[in-house]
């Protein structure tokens, strides 16, 4: 029985089994991807000061990193079972089954898709298809292609589509339904851009990102939109269908009210030769679920989140999560939740022999003071959700001492 099986290789679960081998746990790494690094690997984008951060080459770091301390790094492995044991875990994989003494899901986001008339045809795929064809495998996913959905995701990814040297036609709104909600409102989508204004090259956009109202800044958005990087973002324009014959060659479009009314007479079709689809991201708790976790709504978190506290500890024995299962939020963000569950689990496992508290203490620190200085937040009220949904972890211990 090893000291920690961590699921998932990307910036949590590498920070994580640093943090623990560091501390000389016995640490197997467990991704299904062929390669370690996770979203990482997609990421390339230049900071506010100019520096520009390449995924890839952050990853190999921290692969590096783990590999010097020991760890037992498979990937192309999937898990497709836990069992909670009398002293641990059992995980089951494509593998083999391995018991450990602490077990840590580290299992990211998955992207939430909204179905458009069309979606099924080849050349139609979700925003981060494009950017793993793009920066992962080096293969462009089209010459001309349009975004449907207006959120974070979708800016960032298209301005890393741009520097692989596609052109971006536009990013636009769904068509409004049950199933898109909010992410057809212009005035939502605006508060959303506008947490997303200080990454323009543009001063002005900057500096109205500041002081415009997303109700007011809705209302006043040019039909044609503004563009960052040279690419149109219109949140006055809405896709009504996917269109072609064998393969994605159009959207079909149409003007919107600032509430989000389908204009009459305005529909037009623009050329594409493929269409991205960015509905957003929501936690991959499977497993946890499947563990027997208990779970919380919280939507500025992206969804149902497994219950856990600051020390990223869940609510069964020795089972820990970080990262965007925990709730979406950026690579740094879930490197240093990482380092909290690697030094959490060292703790449980006797293995931080002196300060254990002062190190996770400085740890959680860590996080709190990356969460802050984070470049983009995914959604707003993330740090009111975290205090929210620790407060409620520690409501239910209490229910459960009190039974």
């Amino acid at each position: 029985m090893i000291d920690l099986v961590i699921v998932g290789a990307g910036p949590a679960g590498l920070g994580a089994a640093i943090a623990a081998a560091e501390n000389g746990l016995e640490v197997c790494i467990l991704d299904e991807f062929v390669k370690p690094g996770g979203r990482l690997l997609g990421q390339l984008h230049e900071e506010p000061d100019g520096k520009w951060v390449n995924g890839i080459a952050e990853a190999q770091k921290l692969y590096n990193r783990a590999v010097e301390l020991g760890v037992d790094i498979q990937c192309g492995v999937s898990v497709y079972d836990l069992i909670e044991l009398d002293n641990g875990w059992c995980v089951y994989t494509t593998n083999q089954a391995i018991e450990s003494k602490c077990l840590l899901l580290a299992t990211g986001a998955s992207e939430t898709a909204i179905p458009i008339p069309g979606w099924t045809l080849p050349g139609a795929m979700s925003i981060g298809a494009a950017q793993v064809m793009g920066n992962v495998h080096r293969v462009k996913p089209g010459e001309k292609g349009i975004i449907i959905g207006v959120n974070v995701l979708s800016v960032a990814i298209a301005r890393e589509l741009q520097l692989c040297g596609v052109h971006i036609e536009s990013i636009l709104l769904p068509q409004p339904s049950l199933i898109s909600g909010n992410a057809s409102n212009p005035e939502k989508m605006m508060e959303s851009l506008l947490r997303l204004s200080h990454l323009a090259p543009s001063p002005l956009i900057r500096f109205g990102g500041k002081w415009v109202s997303p109700k007011l800044g809705a209302r006043l958005y040019p039909k044609n939109g503004f563009k960052m990087w040279g690419i149109p973002i219109q949140l006055r324009k809405t896709a009504l269908e996917i269109v072609g014959e064998n393969q994605v060659e159009g959207v079909r479009i149409a003007d919107i009210s600032a509430a989000g009314e389908v204009a009459a007479g305005t529909e037009k079709t623009i050329s594409a030769d493929f269409v991205c689809i960015a509905g957003g991201l929501t936690p991959m708790s499977e497993l946890a679920a499947v563990a027997g976790c208990s779970f919380c709504y919280v939507p500025e978190l992206g969804g149902h989140v497994p219950l856990h506290n600051e020390y990223m500890q869940t609510n069964l024995k020795g089972l820990y999560v970080a990262g965007n299962i925990t709730g979406v939020e950026s690579a740094k963000v879930a490197k240093t939740q990482g380092t909290v569950a690697g030094l959490s689990a060292a703790r449980e496992l006797n293995a931080l022999m002196s300060s254990a508290n002062e190190k996770i203490n400085t740890a959680i620190a860590e996080v709190i003071e990356t969460r802050r200085k984070a470049l983009i937040q995914f959604q707003p009220g993330i740090e009111e959700a975290r205090t929210f949904l620790h407060t409620r972890y520690y409501e239910s211990e209490g229910e459960m001492i009190s039974v």
